[in-house]
């Protein structure tokens, strides 16, 4: 049955933080993604790292993967959360102080990542390189967010805790403890410190934190802005309010075990990683009920997709995070794993997700939550936002396709043998094959990027003008139960 939609009240909202993290989200997209089109240009053509260190792959690359997860993904979810949570619980933010220190906070840890990373100093943790200051700076501001956010719920006018805040409340939480536990450290500078475990103990802790910053911060942060963006941009009920809660449990519930699928064939213990593999597999279930859940959202509203490019961004990046879901799992089969580790195939996975799912759905929820934010009745060129759906669409085709040819390929070739038990090709020999695959994924990467340019102006466009925010009433969304 249906819900009734609550009786609401006038409520001012804190609407400014809001803005500053969206505007932020598309600046950061921008130079995340343009570092990563001339990291993909420097795989094709080496001499683009100039000879210089600050500007190598190996400096470049952890910038690149911070500005895109944590400068342009974390302020998406700064925003779509605080919009989110203020909606729904029909409150304004419990501190407007502490949210401005959220904002400003996160914008000066995204700075000194941008400093510190090129001149090498990182703690060489995959998605956690920062050091052990900024660690620590980045820990208060997230504390900071977790009271922002949950102190608003707690304020909250209606009794009903809708299905988004649970997910922007389990990553906010999860996130907490995966990087307080994985920065433990031991200072022995102000810029250098060494992990507190050791061995295949640190291993497993990386990527206990490493699997988990996918499950949480780029999976169920993004859930939330899926669960509300949709069904408001589809003027349609969530297809099932039971299935999302569902959805909720058994993915906060699975997702945690699968770190150990990162380490097979390593000196991890062989239960550990099989237990990573079977949890794995699990995970599909719960992944694809929530991508079924929103795209049946569209039920009895499908004909919205040829008019509306904002839904198409927003359905595109559930089948995108489907395709992810079922790949994943997949590629956590030692067998297939065998030929995959290591491989192209596992970059051309990482983008799928990172490109078609978080990328797009956060992309589609900022072209509809900007013109609310800034008083519009919509943006300034639909037109503008068809084209940058074919481009990110096409350039993440691209780019993916590019890198799981790589991947097979190379999988294929390092396990050739011949005859006498010699390798039949050389490294060398695989790194030319895959050369034209390094040009056609820094195209997809490019025309991709390209987008965030387009979005860009039809952006600036759109807020250019005086801000006319109105004091809106608040809305509730009718769920299906």
């Amino acid at each position: 049955m249906a819900t009734d939609a609550i009786e609401t009240l006038p409520v001012t909202y804190n609407y400014k933080v809001v803005r500053q993290f969206a505007i932020m989200t598309v600046v950061w997209g921008i130079v995340g993604m343009g570092i990563g089109v001339w990291i993909a240009a420097q795989l094709a053509w080496p001499a683009l790292n100039f000879d210089l260190p600050w500007t190598s792959f190996g400096r470049l690359r952890p910038l690149h993967t911070n500005a895109v997860i944590f400068a342009f993904g974390g302020s998406a979810l700064f925003a779509t959360s605080y919009y989110v949570v203020q909606r729904t619980c029909q409150a304004r933010l419990v501190s407007d102080g502490l949210a401005s220190f959220t904002f400003w906070g996160w914008q000066a840890v995204i700075v000194a990542a941008a400093i510190t990373l090129p001149m090498g100093l990182t703690t060489s943790k995959e998605y956690a390189e920062l050091e052990w200051p900024i660690d620590i700076l980045l820990a208060i501001v997230w504390i900071v967010y977790a009271v922002v956010f949950f102190g608003t719920i707690m304020k909250r006018q209606v009794e009903h805790i809708y299905v988004a805040n649970w997910f922007f409340g389990a990553f906010i939480v999860t996130v907490t403890i995966l990087h307080l536990v994985n920065s433990a450290a031991l200072p022995v500078s102000m810029t250098k410190s060494y992990s507190a475990y050791a061995g295949a103990v640190d291993a497993m802790v990386q990527w206990w934190y490493g699997h988990n910053a996918v499950g949480f911060f780029l999976t169920a942060g993004f859930l939330g802005m899926m669960y509300y963006f949709v069904p408001k941009q589809a003027e349609r009920p969530v297809y099932s309010y039971r299935l999302s809660i569902v959805h909720f449990w058994a993915l906060i519930s699975i997702y945690i075990w699968a770190g150990p699928h990162h380490l097979h064939y390593t000196a991890l213990p062989d239960w550990a990683q099989s237990l990573g593999m079977v949890m794995s597999l699990i995970l599909l279930a719960p992944s694809w009920g929530g991508m079924i859940n929103g795209i049946m959202t569209l039920s009895g509203a499908w004909d919205k997709l040829k008019d509306d490019p904002i839904l198409r961004f927003l359905v595109v990046s559930l089948s995108f995070y489907g395709m992810s879901t079922f790949e994943g799992p997949m590629m956590a089969i030692k067998t297939v794993n065998s030929l995959s580790h290591y491989t192209d195939w596992t970059i051309g996975h990482v983008h799928s997700g990172a490109l078609g799912w978080v990328a797009m759905i956060s992309i589609g929820s900022l072209y509809h939550l900007i013109p609310k934010l800034f008083g519009k009745e919509q943006m300034h060129s639909v037109a503008l936002i068809n084209l940058h759906f074919w481009m990110s669409t096409i350039g993440t085709v691209l780019y993916i396709a590019s890198m799981w040819v790589n991947g097979i390929m190379q999988g294929l070739m390092w396990r050739a043998y011949n005859e006498d038990g010699t390798l039949t090709y050389t490294f060398i020999e695989s790194l030319v094959a895959s050369h034209p695959g390094y040009v056609v994924r820094m195209i997809g990467g490019l025309i991709f990027f390209s987008g965030m340019l387009v979005m860009a102006y039809n952006v600036w466009m759109t807020t250019r003008r005086d801000i006319s925010v109105t004091i809106e009433k608040s809305e509730a969304v009718v769920a299906t139960v």
